[in-house]
This record gives C-alpha cells, sequence and structure tokens, in this order.
C-alpha cells in the first residue's frame, strides 16, 4: 500500500482508480470499480452503503480506498467531490452522437478531450523526472513496444532523434528482444505497453532487466506487469469507455506524455528549439530531391 503524497489534478481521480485496479483483489475491485462507473453517486455515499452498493463490508470498503492509496473513503470522497465541479463543466459540451456523422465526429472529439482532462491523474512527477535524467545519460536508448503501442513509440524515436539524442526502434520483435540483451548497466530501455501486459514487450524488457540496463515503462496501469518490473513507471490514461474510443484516447495520451518526455530530454540536453524543425526541413529536402 503506497499513500498518496499529492493528490491527483481536478479531474483526474478516476483515471488514478482505473490504472490500479488490476492490482487489488477481486472484492476490492468492486469497490473501485463502482468509484470509477459512478463518481458522482459514489461520492454522495456512506461507508456503509458503498459497502451495500458492492456486496463487500465496510472494512473491505476501507481497505480498497487505502490500498488504492487514499488516506481513507472520505479522502477519497472529497477527490470525487472536487471532480463533480470539472464534470460539470464539461457536461455542456456534449453532443448528440446518434445525430449523423455531425454528432459522431464532434461526440469522439469530446470523448477523447474528457479522457485528455483526466489522463495525468496517476503520473508520478518524480519517476518521470527520473527516467528524464536516465535518458539524458544514457549510452544507448532503445525503444520497445508492440500492436497498438507501435505508432506511439516510432513517432517518440524519431523526436528523440531530431532532438540530438540517437535511438534504436526496431518494429519487429525479434530484433527487439536480440537488442535488449545487447544492452548495458549504462543503456536505457523505454517500453510502451497500454495495458502493461503484453507479453512480447515484456520479454524485451525482462531481457533489458537481465543485462543490467534501465527500464522506462509507459502504461496506463499501474501495479501492471510493466510497472512492476520498470524502474521508472509513467502511468497515465486508464479512462477507456469501448474500444472504438479509448483505443484512440490511448494512442493520443501515449503521444502526449511520449512528446513531453521528448522535450525534457531536449531541454536537459540543451538542444535548441528550432533545431528539430530544422533537421526535418532537411531531410524533406532530400527526399524531395530524390
Amino acid at each position: 500500500m503506497t499513500v498518496l503524497t499529492i493528490d491527483p489534478l481536478p479531474g483526474g481521480t478516476v483515471s488514478m482508480i482505473r490504472s490500479l485496479i488490476p492490482s487489488l483483489v477481486p472484492s476490492e475491485q468492486r469497490v473501485a470499480q463502482a468509484c470509477a462507473d459512478d463518481a458522482p453517486q459514489v461520492a454522495m455515499l456512506s461507508v456503509a452503503d458503498l459497502a451495500a452498493r458492492t456486496g463487500t463490508s465496510p472494512a473491505t470498503v476501507i481497505r480498497a480506498c487505502k490500498n488504492l492509496g487514499f488516506r481513507g473513503f472520505q479522502h477519497l470522497r472529497l477527490l470525487l467531490l472536487r471532480d463533480l465541479g470539472v464534470a460539470e463543466h464539461n457536461r455542456d459540451l456534449l453532443v448528440d452522437p446518434a445525430a449523423g456523422s455531425r454528432g459522431r465526429v464532434p461526440a469522439l472529439f469530446e470523448s477523447a478531450a474528457r479522457d485528455l482532462n483526466g489522463a495525468l491523474g496517476a503520473l508520478d512527477y518524480e519517476a518521470f523526472d527520473a527516467a528524464t535524467q536516465a535518458i539524458v545519460a544514457a549510452r544507448r536508448v532503445l525503444l520497445v513496444s508492440n500492436g497498438g503501442s507501435g505508432p506511439s513509440t516510432q513517432m517518440m524515436a524519431l523526436r528523440l532523434l531530431t532532438s540530438g539524442r540517437p535511438v534504436e526502434a526496431p518494429y519487429d520483435s525479434v530484433t527487439q528482444q536480440m537488442s535488449a540483451r545487447t544492452l548495458g548497466p549504462d543503456d536505457v530501455c523505454i517500453a510502451v505497453s497500454d495495458s502493461g501486459m503484453n507479453s512480447v514487450t515484456l520479454r524485451a524488457v525482462k531481457a533489458a532487466r537481465t543485462a543490467g540496463a534501465t527500464v522506462i515503462g509507459v502504461t496506463s496501469y499501474g501495479r501492471s506487469p510493466l510497472s512492476q518490473l520498470a524502474d521508472h513507471s509513467l502511468v497515465a490514461g486508464a479512462t477507456y469507455h469501448s474500444w472504438a474510443d479509448g483505443a484512440i484516447s490511448g494512442n493520443i495520451i501515449q503521444i502526449l506524455l511520449l512528446t513531453a518526455l521528448q522535450d525534457a530530454v531536449a531541454t536537459a540536453i540543451g538542444h535548441p528549439a528550432n533545431a528539430s524543425s530544422d533537421l526535418l526541413d532537411e531531410v524533406f529536402d532530400i527526399i524531395e530531391s530524390d
């Protein structure tokens, strides 16, 4: 059990809860799921009411809250009440997804915007800063990911290259594992997995750890296998509603978090702000001349 040292940002409490649900025992998961699924109603309940609603006991409710990092149910309840203000503000932005393309397209954007508002609820900023310093000091940087997280990782590789930090980002999973085995104590492996459970990615992570490299995990779920293996775990974005819109929101959140990490690295190494765009312009000029 880890008690929160800093409360989640306004609107981010549910995201933090969702990021930790898989790590709880079943009875505690029911309590956490109820808080995530109907936060406005739970914010008005007592411990006894929530226990009755979830088929658990008051002791289980309190234990679930503490295992989620809160000081108790009242701490959780106060944060949910605080976030109601954010939700009320966003309510006026809702559109009708049944109104043809003029409804469905804005609805998808609004859904992503609401996810983004609470995406950083579980992010550990000390881990973020430590990850930045590890990348800056690394001899080699290897990026690994598979499936839906692949595009986000390839984008990160390009951004690091344009900011003056050479990286390796093999797309093939076998090459990822082989590269991870050749890392050393002075190297960094950045692994990206939304669920934190992708077995192919985890094999590369385990190889990197065995080789002594520092592992940075980027995932939506705290206490996931990737988070447990990582030296620095960056958790953000566990607010998905369905596969259709969740997959999109997940990629956006990954891209934003990785971009923030790259920006922090570029700042730390003193890379000029316009150097990236200048380098890309040179590359595009070469492509056009061919």
